[in-house]
């Protein structure tokens, strides 16, 4: 069951890399200076890939988890 540590591990990954990459998102467009309804739009379309990030990791770390405790 070492795989399923390791394809966890992957998804863990995965879903940071997409966390990481809202914080981006949203730190950029702050310092673009935009209008607030602007920054709402961006923060808003952001929350939905922000969840479904967030949602990768928990899965992963899930799996991680259970590989562990298969081993």
């Amino acid at each position: 069951m070492e795989w399923l540590i390791w394809i966890g591990a992957a998804i863990t990954l995965a879903g940071l890399g997409g966390l990481v990459w809202c914080i981006l998102r949203v730190a950029r467009a702050r310092k673009k200076g935009l209008d607030d309804e602007a920054l709402r739009d961006v923060v808003r379309k952001t929350v939905t890939l922000n969840m479904a990030a967030l949602f990768c990791s928990v899965i992963g770390l899930m799996t991680v988890i259970m590989g562990v405790f298969l081993s």
